[in-house]
């Protein structure tokens, strides 16, 4: 092999023309004119995309950014796509997909070492992954197109506007001292540790995962067991796992506002303020998801302190916990500790939702 420094400009020529078949030939304004398209159209759908700007008598796009071009058209034409759904449908692609990008660079990163290698090892690499790369993304969303559909289908009375579900949050708590004091390495694998294990959770009890942001996973479920069951399994994680982050979840029940893969309204801002509330290994629901588990006999609820926290002056939180601690038969005594022990638990609630004091000068180390 060539022992001569790799030109990675050439490289990324290389590339170009491998991923998109072409070397650019075209202009913004040739787009346009091709598509039958205003010029200011063209330009909000790239950078919808999330692509820098690029001037429009500027030569950077090929046959395949053409083809897409029409084929947006081609999805108005059939009725699916509408004007005013165009730029979020494109926007949520596009930051879809570029996450996914970098981190399949990031892999790629880590199996090649681009100073060693020569571009025509780079370019049989690519050529045997890109194909087994697109035939699983295609699987994938074909999968989750049918589980979509079928959710739907098999709830007609429910539209997507205004199904009635469960949101829950679940957070790691202290995850900024630990991005502080954790090597790079530490902090990844916290966090993929994390990620795994709230994805086999959630996955297990029904549920779906909306979106991961970093320290945070938000889900949603059809039924109030369903989320039961995951906020419970999420909190009680670091008990089982010292390696798994510890959690605070909160969960809220009603309806819920889908766009576009993500959930908004109130009972999404009500699982976030829940969720700031619990303390370490801790579930906390609101009363309407509480009310919807009053007949199970799997959980158990108790009424917690009123609180007020953003946007909510009175919130009445409830604490959510397995049957289980409290259905084992216990004699006179035991029994009358296990109460002394529940009142204190309730006091220690109470304590943790009160506002506090701020802190003054002597406080402060």
């Amino acid at each position: 092999m060539d022992d001569a420094p790799l030109d990675r400009g050439r490289l990324v020529e290389l590339l170009e023309v491998f991923l998109l078949g072409d070397p650019p030939t075209l202009t913004g304004l040739e787009i346009a004119d091709r598509v039958g398209i205003p010029i200011e159209v063209a330009r909000e759908r790239w950078r919808s995309l999330g692509f820098s700007a690029v001037a429009d008598d500027e030569v950077v796009f090929t046959e395949a950014d053409l083809e897409a071009m029409l084929l947006t058209q081609r999805l108005q034409a059939l009725g699916l796509v509408g004007e005013d759904d165009e730029s979020a449908l494109v926007r949520t692609m596009g930051r879809s997909f570029a996450r996914l990008a970098e981190w399949q660079v990031g892999l790629l990163e880590r199996a090649v070492d681009v100073e060693r290698v020569d571009i025509e090892r780079v370019n049989a690499l690519m050529s045997e992954a890109v194909p087994v790369i697109e035939q699983v993304q295609a699987y994938v969303w074909r999968r989750h197109l049918l589980s979509a559909a079928a959710r739907q289908l098999l709830q007609p009375d429910q539209g997507v506007a205004d199904a009635a579900m469960a949101v829950g949050f679940a957070d790691i708590v202290g995850y900024t001292r630990h991005s502080r004091s954790l090597k790079q390495a530490e902090l990844v694998r916290l966090v993929e540790r994390f990620e795994a294990r709230a994805q086999q959770v959630i996955t297990e009890f029904h549920g779906r995962i909306i979106k991961t942001i970093g320290d945070e996973v938000l889900f949603v479920t059809d039924t109030a067991a369903d989320a039961a069951h995951i906020s419970l399994l999420l909190a009680e994680g670091h008990k089982q796992d010292e390696d798994f982050p510890a959690l605070r979840v909160g969960a809220a029940w009603g309806q819920v506002l889908h766009r576009l893969g993500d959930v908004y309204g109130p009972v999404v801002n009500m699982a976030a303020r829940l969720t700031s509330i619990a303390r370490p290994g801790r579930v906390v629901v609101d009363r309407e998801l509480a009310d919807a588990l009053a007949d199970d006999d799997s959980f158990r609820l108790r009424r917690m302190r009123r609180t007020s926290v953003k946007g909510y002056r009175h919130l009445e939180p409830w604490s959510l916990r397995r049957a289980d601690d409290a259905n084992t038969p216990v004699g006179p005594a035991s029994a009358f500790l296990q109460q002394r022990g529940e009142d204190l638990l309730r006091a220690v609630d109470e304590m943790q939702l009160r506002p506090q004091p701020p802190l003054g000068a002597e406080d402060i180390e």
